[in-house]
């Protein structure tokens, strides 16, 4: 058999080495666009059941990023100010956050239901896919940071996305170059959440 060790061990430190690195972190150099190709490539190679391949995604950058910083802040303005509770500091946030990213994605999940397939598998297939995505990028030391605050679980915002009643949105992954020390893992022994039984 073929000695695939040094891959393993290679697959085993990009796992390793994904981190959450905030739009805070990034720097003004933008991301090519091949390595975003290729994080969506890598997402589309996600587990599926019955091949709904349900995950959907947007990608923002240069204008985009700037109707999108614009949609979601005026959206969060409507929606907060009809139940009061309307805040400056949101409304700025979301107009600002984005424009510190080379690309932002968003993240859809499009049901099928002709195939009944239960909807929490389909949420965990687009989450797979994110975390093919999350790893390609770490693997080129992109920052990358998947969000799922403001605007995202709100009806109101499906249709910008693409997306329509019977979907989610699940958030966005923010992306961006950094030029900052690469954050340290921190994460238990996996010795305490896991029981085996042999018999």
């Amino acid at each position: 058999m073929p000695d695939n060790s040094n891959q393993i061990l290679t697959l085993r430190e990009i796992i390793q080495n994904r981190r959450a690195v905030y739009p805070v972190a990034f720097n003004d150099a933008p991301v090519d666009d091949h390595i975003i190709e290729e994080m969506l490539e890598a997402a589309n190679w996600a587990p599926t059941h019955r091949l709904t391949q349900p995950w959907r995604f947007s990608v923002f950058t240069g204008e985009g990023i700037n109707k999108l910083a614009d949609f979601q802040s005026e959206l969060y303005k409507k929606i907060a100010s009809e139940k009061n509770t309307f805040k400056d500091a949101t409304y700025d946030k979301l107009k600002t956050k984005p424009l510190k990213c080379s690309h932002i994605i968003s993240i859809g999940m499009k049901r099928d239901i002709k195939q009944s397939v239960p909807e929490i598998e389909e949420v965990s297939a687009v989450a797979c896919a994110v975390q093919n995505m999350w790893l390609t990028a770490s693997a080129h030391k992109v920052g990358c940071y998947w969000g799922s605050g403001g605007i995202t679980y709100e009806k109101e915002a499906l249709p910008f996305f693409g997306l329509s009643d019977n979907d989610q949105l699940l958030g966005f992954l923010y992306i961006g170059n950094t030029d900052k020390p690469w954050p340290k893992g921190r994460r238990s022994p996996i010795t305490e959440k896991t029981e085996w039984i042999r018999e």
